[in-house]
C-alpha cells in the first residue's frame, strides 16, 4: 500500500485519487471508500459523491482558483493541490489562499510531482500532507523539515518575520 507523510509521520494512504490518465478517461468512482476528486468532478457530480459511502476530497490544478471551492470546502475531509512539476510554485500561492483567505484548517496535501527538496517550503505554505512521487522514499523525505533551523519570511506557520521575532525576544528577556 502507497504511503504519504503526514503531520511529519509517514502513514499508510487511505485515499484513492480520481484522475485521468494519459488516455484522459476519468476513472469509475467506487460506491465506497475514501475519494480525491478534480474541481470540475465535484461541481458536476457533487450530489452523487455527497450520497455514497466515504469521505470526499478535492483536488486542484495549479492553475485553478481557490475560490472556486471556497464555500464548498465543510464538505470536504482534504483539499489536494497538484504540482505537475516540482519547479511551478503556483500550488504554494493556492495553499497560502486556501488557509489564510478561505480558512480552511483540514488536511492540506500537495500531490504530484512532490519530491523531498520542496517539502520544507510546501510546509511553510500550509501543506500537512504530502502525496510523494513514486520513486521518493518517505521516511527518508523526513529529513527535509529539519533542513533550515530558521526561516527569515513570513508563512503560514509563522506570520512573523524573522526580525520582529528577534525583537520581541530581546523585548521580552530585558522585561525580565
Amino acid at each position: 500500500m502507497a504511503v504519504i507523510i503526514k503531520n511529519r509521520q509517514v502513514e499508510t494512504n487511505q485515499w484513492q485519487l480520481l484522475k485521468a490518465g494519459a488516455d484522459k478517461i476519468l476513472p469509475a468512482v467506487p460506491a465506497s471508500g475514501d475519494i480525491i476528486v478534480s474541481t470540475a468532478q465535484w461541481l458536476a457530480q457533487k450530489e452523487s459523491l455527497l450520497a455514497r459511502q466515504g469521505r470526499v476530497g478535492v483536488w486542484l490544478a495549479n492553475t485553478e482558483d481557490p475560490a472556486t471551492i471556497a464555500g464548498e470546502l465543510k464538505h470536504f475531509a482534504l483539499v489536494a493541490i497538484d504540482f505537475p512539476h516540482f519547479t511551478d510554485g503556483r500550488g504554494a500561492s493556492i495553499a497560502r489562499l486556501l488557509r489564510e483567505r478561505h480558512g480552511w484548517g483540514g488536511e492540506l496535501r500537495a500531490i504530484g510531482d512532490v519530491i523531498r527538496d520542496v517539502i520544507f517550503y510546501l510546509s511553510r505554505c500550509g501543506f500537512d500532507a504530502f502525496d510523494l512521487k513514486a520513486g521518493e522514499d518517505a521516511q527518508a523525505a523526513l529529513s527535509a523539515f529539519g533542513d533550515f533551523s530558521e526561516a527569515y519570511q513570513t508563512s503560514f506557520e509563522r506570520p512573523q518575520p524573522l526580525f520582529r521575532r528577534r525583537t520581541a525576544a530581546a523585548s521580552a528577556s530585558i522585561t525580565k
